[in-house]
């Protein structure tokens, strides 16, 4: 009798044991989820519809995460229906593609606190000319660590790794040039503050003027985790495999499913 109720415990052991592996490993293929908004209250860029394209492919293919979009509506519909706080609770970060201007956020300091309670925040190209303030640094781009300032014309680079073992950099080698892509120069930047990722050693225009041109970075926000890169203005930049590699890298760091390094190298 005390033989078969051992075996009864041992084999209802394993199967709890079984059970629980079985629910962990559930738990972690999980897609995280993604809202992405592309809404714009200044110049809107034409390559948007591809942004959204790609990062739902990217999204798909991975398998990583999924995504939720919240687009440009009449009367601010979407933004003010998908971004409270009620519903951000849903999600485990967001990206900003292309946005610009000042966003009808329904609750903008509860929506910088949900990023620093351990959400992502990813933000491409003119995520930085988003939320200008009149007098002082919007608290937003305290958030992102760095606000759009000008442009010149298109040009070529070459951007220069600055960690090579970051998920968002460790595909492109020791750098990524592009034959053609509108360069940011920025504002209330401080490299103190952030990991840098990509940097430009020369001035985008004028070759002959040497200097440090940030591109891109990551960085902590609270217990968040905020990547920025200035890159995807163009299309054909969004449609490269090598720049959607720099996107799912960061992605999936933001959101915590890979590992990599956010201390700024510069204190």
């Amino acid at each position: 009798m005390k033989k078969q109720l051992s075996g009864l415990l041992t084999r209802a052991t394993f199967a709890l044991a079984v059970i629980s592996l079985l629910s962990v490993s559930a738990l972690a293929q999980t897609p995280k989820k993604l809202l992405l908004v592309t809404v714009t209250k200044g110049f809107r860029h034409s390559s948007i519809p591809t942004a959204e394209k790609v990062l739902g492919e990217l999204a798909a293919k991975s398998g990583a995460f999924t995504i939720d979009n919240v687009r440009q509506s009449e009367g601010d519909a979407e933004m003010s229906q998908k971004m409270t706080m009620a519903q951000l609770a849903k999600y485990d970060g967001v990206i900003f593609a292309n946005t610009t201007g000042v966003l009808p956020l329904p609750d903008k300091a509860g929506f910088l606190d949900w990023i620093k309670s351990g959400k992502a925040f990813i933000g491409m190209h003119s995520a930085s000319d988003t939320f200008h303030a009149e007098n002082g640094v919007d608290p937003y781009i305290q958030m992102l660590g760095g606000e759009f300032r000008t442009h010149h014309a298109q040009a070529g680079i070459e951007c220069l790794v600055q960690d090579k073992d970051h998920p968002a950099t460790k595909p492109l080698g020791e750098s990524y040039c592009i034959e053609r892509e509108e360069v940011y120069l920025l504002k209330n930047y401080d490299s103190a503050n952030v990991h840098e990722l990509l940097v430009l050693d020369k001035h985008p225009n004028d070759k002959s003027v040497f200097g440090r041109f940030p591109i891109a970075w990551c960085k902590k926000y609270g217990q968040g985790n905020v990547f920025y890169t200035s890159l995807g203005h163009r299309e054909d930049v969004w449609e490269n495999p090598t720049y959607q590699k720099h996107l799912l890298g960061a992605i999936k760091w933001a959101l915590g499913l890979e590992e990599g390094n956010s201390k700024p190298q510069m204190r």
